[in-house]
C-alpha cells in the first residue's frame, strides 16, 4: 500500500508518496508551542526525530493547504531507538505536485532512482537528502522553493514521468542519473525550456547542441585536457619521470600518453623507468640537478605501494634528490595508510571534488545529517549528500537571482561549495560545462592545500 507525506518547511513543501509505512509511537508526547519562522525540519531535528515520525503524530499536517504556524502546537512523539529509524526509515517511490502552489517560487524537480534496491538508489537517496538539506538552509533565507521528485529507475523509458503535469512547470531538474535517459529528458528541457543539472558524469552528446543542460562532472576526457595543461604550467622547470607500473587493467594511459605528447611538442625532456627496474636503473630516469615530478600510470593502490617503496629505497641511495609525487583522484581513499609519504613528496592530486573532513563546514554538515536521518552518510568520495547540498545551494540561488539568464559563471552566485568546485563555461552554442578542477596539494611541512582552477 503506498502512503503519502507531506514535508512542510516553511516556503519548502515535498509531497512524496512511499512504501514503508511507519508504525505510529505508543509512547506519551508531548507538546512544542511553534515559534515564529520555525519549520518541521527544524522542529524534527530539535527533538531527534524525523520528519515522518512528527507528521504520524500530527494527523492534520497531512490535509490539503496545511501551513504551519506561529503558536501552533505540535504533538512531540518520544524518539524512537536508531536502530527502529534505519530499519523503517520509509524509501522515496515518487514525490508528484503539492496542492498549494507557493507564488514566486523556485521550482526545483529531480528525476534520480530514489530507492532502496540498490547502491545507486541507496546514493541517490542521500544524495537527495543533501538537496533537501540545502532547500531548508534557503528557506531560513527568505527563499521559497517547491520541490518535486520521480524516483526514475533503470529503463530507457522515461515517457510516464515526463507526462506528469508538474514536470514542466519545473524551473530547473537534477537528473537523470543513466545515459539512457539523456536524449528524452534533454528534448523535454529543451521544449519546456527548463535547466537541466547533470549531476554526475555520464554521457551527454546533448550537450554540444541543447542550451539549458549543465554538466557538473567533465567527461574523463575533458578532465585530462584540463589537467594536462595546469600540469606543464606548474612544473615547468620539472623534470617528469613517468613510471610503467606493469598494469595492464589501468585506465590511466588516455593521461599519461596525452601529458608526453604535451611535453613533447613543448621540447620538454621526460624519464621512463618502470617499477620492476633494477635500482640503479631506476635511478637513471630521474634528475640530480632539477625536482623530479614522478607520473605512475596506474591509479591504484599496490601500485603505489611498489612505487613509494622504490622512491624511498631511491631517497636513501641519494640525499638531497628533490620528488614531487603527481597522483589521481583514486588515491585521496589512500590517505590513512599514505598520508605520511604524501607529505613526504610533496604530493599533487588532480580531482574535481574534495571531501575534508578536517573543514568546519564538513563537520557541521555531516552533524546536521547525523541529527535528521540518525545515521551518517556513506563512506564514499564524494560524499552524496554534500554533493547533493553543494549542488542544490548553488543552482537554486543562480535561478532565484538571474532566472533563465543564469549560465553559473566565475561570480554569479555568492556560494563556496562544500566539496565539488563549480565554474562554468559555454560549450559553443550547446550547453555549459563545468571546467573547475582542483589539485589536493599535500606539502612537506605537515599541512594540506588546496588550489581551484
Amino acid at each position: 500500500m503506498i502512503r503519502t507525506f507531506r514535508y512542510f518547511f516553511a516556503g519548502l513543501t515535498v509531497l512524496l508518496a512511499t512504501g514503508t509505512a511507519v508504525a505510529q509511537s505508543q509512547q506519551t508526547p508531548e507538546l512544542h508551542k511553534v515559534k515564529k519562522k520555525e519549520t518541521l525540519f527544524g522542529i524534527a531535528r530539535q527533538y531527534g526525530l524525523t520528519i515522518q515520525e512528527l507528521i504520524e503524530a500530527n494527523p492534520e499536517m497531512n490535509r490539503p493547504g496545511y501551513e504551519l504556524k506561529k503558536d501552533d502546537y505540535v504533538i512531540i512523539p518520544q524518539r524512537k531507538s536508531h536502530a527502529a529509524d534505519v530499519q523503517q526509515a520509509p524509501v522515496p517511490q515518487s514525490i508528484t505536485r503539492y496542492s498549494t502552489p507557493h507564488k514566486g517560487a523556485v521550482k526545483l524537480g529531480v528525476m534520480l532512482p530514489l530507492h532502496d534496491a540498490n547502491g545507486d538508489g541507496r546514493r541517490m537517496i542521500e544524495y537527495y537528502r543533501g538537496v533537501l538539506m540545502a532547500c531548508d538552509s534557503l528557506k531560513k533565507r527568505g527563499y521559497s522553493i517547491d520541490v518535486y521528485a520521480w524516483s526514475t529507475p533503470d529503463t530507457k523509458d522515461i515517457a510516464p514521468v515526463l507526462r506528469e503535469s508538474a514536470a514542466k512547470e519545473c524551473d530547473l531538474i537534477i537528473g537523470p542519473l543513466y545515459s539512457m535517459q539523456m536524449s528524452q529528458l534533454s528534448e523535454f528541457a529543451s521544449r519546456h525550456d527548463i535547466k537541466l543539472i547533470i549531476p554526475f558524469s555520464i554521457s551527454v552528446p546533448e550537450l554540444a547542441s541543447n542550451s539549458n543542460i549543465f554538466q557538473v562532472y567533465q567527461s574523463p576526457n575533458a578532465f585530462n585536457d584540463g589537467v594536462i595543461e595546469q600540469f606543464v604550467n606548474r612544473f615547468t622547470n620539472y623534470h617528469p619521470v613517468f613510471i610503467d607500473c606493469n598494469d595492464s587493467t589501468s585506465t590511466k594511459g588516455n593521461f599519461t600518453s596525452g601529458l608526453r605528447r604535451r611535453l613533447e611538442i613543448m621540447g620538454i625532456d621526460y624519464g621512463i623507468t618502470n617499477l620492476k627496474s633494477s635500482e640503479s636503473k631506476f635511478a637513471r630516469a630521474f634528475s640530480q640537478e632539477r625536482p623530479n615530478v614522478v607520473i605512475l600510470n596506474s591509479g591504484k593502490g599496490p601500485e603505489l605501494n611498489v612505487a613509494i617503496a622504490k622512491l624511498n629505497g631511491l631517497t636513501a641511495a641519494v640525499p638531497g634528490l628533490k620528488i614531487t609525487l603527481f597522483g589521481y583522484q583514486e588515491w585521496m581513499l589512500y590517505t590513512r595508510q599514505q598520508l605520511e609519504n604524501f607529505y613526504k613528496y610533496n604530493t599533487y592530486i588532480p580531482s574535481a571534488f574534495h571531501y575534508n573532513p578536517l573543514s568546519s563546514k564538513t563537520l557541521s554538515l555531516e552533524q546536521k545529517y547525523r541529527q535528521n536521518f540518525h545515521q551518517d552518510m556513506m563512506y564514499s568520495l564524494p560524499r552524496f549528500a554534500i554533493t547533493g547540498f553543494d549542488h542544490a545551494m548553488f543552482f537554486l540561488q543562480g535561478i532565484k537571482q538571474y532566472g533563465k539568464s543564469f549560465t553559473g559563471a566565475p561570480g554569479m552566485v555568492g556560494y563556496t561549495p562544500i566539496q565539488t568546485p563549480l565554474r562554468f563555461e559555454r560549450l559553443g552554442n550547446g550547453g555549459l560545462r563545468n571546467r573547475s578542477l582542483m589539485f589536493i596539494h599535500y606539502l612537506p611541512e605537515h599541512r594540506m592545500e588546496t588550489i581551484t582552477f
